[in-house]
């Protein structure tokens, strides 16, 4: 599922509008003076739903790319944040369920590492606010043990 804010929707909208009319591709003039957006703010949003994979945006022209994903719209950025927070909260949770041993433990560096540098790819602070929050919905559980420390999974 794709998250995108009101803004980006209306552009995605009317640049699924003008597809069938601009088959090379929309101009971004053309979309400003429809939309009535600054210019910069235009290709801001433009920007965003190329880094999600709905257009294609080369040589100031944005086309539709193929994509197949459910998208959910959201009132405002924190909206945008909070769900894509709470996305990644269960994925991370996912996560977790597969790599814990048979006791429902993981060493807390390797949970950090497979949320750092696995598919995820989260940033830092990301990362301790999805352990933290997990903490305090009581799924996970800090241990200390002889040889180190680790998370409990509780289910």
């Amino acid at each position: 599922m794709i998250a995108i804010t009101k803004n980006e929707e209306v552009v995605l909208n009317q640049i699924k509008i003008f597809a069938i009319e601009y088959p090379d591709g929309i101009p971004v003039g053309v979309l400003r003076k429809d939309l009535g957006f600054h210019e910069y703010d235009l290709v801001e949003i433009i920007k965003e739903l190329e880094d999600k994979d709905l257009v294609i945006f080369k040589d100031n022209k944005v086309s539709l790319s193929e994509y197949e994903k459910e998208i959910n719209t959201v009132n405002s950025k924190k909206d945008l944040e909070e769900l894509e927070l709470n996305i990644k909260e269960k994925e991370s949770y996912e996560l977790i369920r597969n790599l814990v041993d048979d006791k429902n433990l993981i060493s807390k560096y390797t949970l950090e590492g497979h949320l750092l540098y696995g598919d995820l790819k989260l940033s830092n602070f990301r990362m301790y606010h999805i352990i933290l929050s997990l903490q305090n919905k009581d799924l996970l559980k800090p241990i200390t043990k002889d040889d180190g420390e680790y998370y409990l999974l509780v289910e």
